[in-house]
């Protein structure tokens, strides 16, 4: 199974794509998109299309995003919720589901804590994806988003819990 992950920004969008056979993470590749100062639509479209080229060169099964998060200036908040619906429109235009992970939840598969550093994160995926070299902070992001999603999101690994019964989330 091939993962996209995306690190959506208007500046910098980081996508990185990894390979899951069994318990095995593979790096397929990883980079950025980085958008020209032009105006939003142009720099959306940017987004887009480079996306969809990503998608069209490395043909993922799945898509996972990083979620937006709520920071102290609503402009940018929302310029942020545009980049990212530039990229998921780019995954669901060719027929791909997309997953959406908080930097939270990221954080805790990769690194094993919720609040680690940028940092942690790039190093963890450097050990986990036994890399060379440390990606770019946004690659290192969107890799984190895929390793993410292949550790647990929407079922892949999640221990299933058919036929036991649930009591306040645990199992009984």
């Amino acid at each position: 199974m091939r993962i996209l992950g995306i690190d959506p920004g208007l500046r910098i969008t980081g996508f990185g794509v990894i390979e899951k056979n069994g318990g095995q993470l593979t790096y397929v590749c990883s980079g950025s998109v980085k958008t020209s100062e032009g105006d939003l639509p142009s720099r959306l479209k940017e987004i887009l299309e480079n996306v969809r080229d990503v998608i069209e060169q490395y043909q993922p099964d799945h898509v996972a995003i990083e979620q937006v998060f709520v920071n102290i200036n609503p402009k940018s908040t929302l310029l942020l919720g545009q980049a990212r619906g530039a990229a998921i429109c780019a995954a669901v235009v060719n027929n791909l589901k997309v997953a959406e992970y908080t930097a939270l939840q990221i954080k805790q598969a990769v690194v094993g804590k919720g609040h680690a550093s940028k940092d942690q994160v790039q190093q963890m995926i450097v050990r986990l994806l036994n890399l060379p070299a440390h990606p770019s902070s946004d690659a290192a992001d969107a890799l984190a988003c895929a390793v993410c999603h292949a550790h647990g999101g929407l079922g892949l690994g999640k221990i299933s819990t058919a036929g036991f019964r649930m009591k306040r989330g645990r199992l009984v």
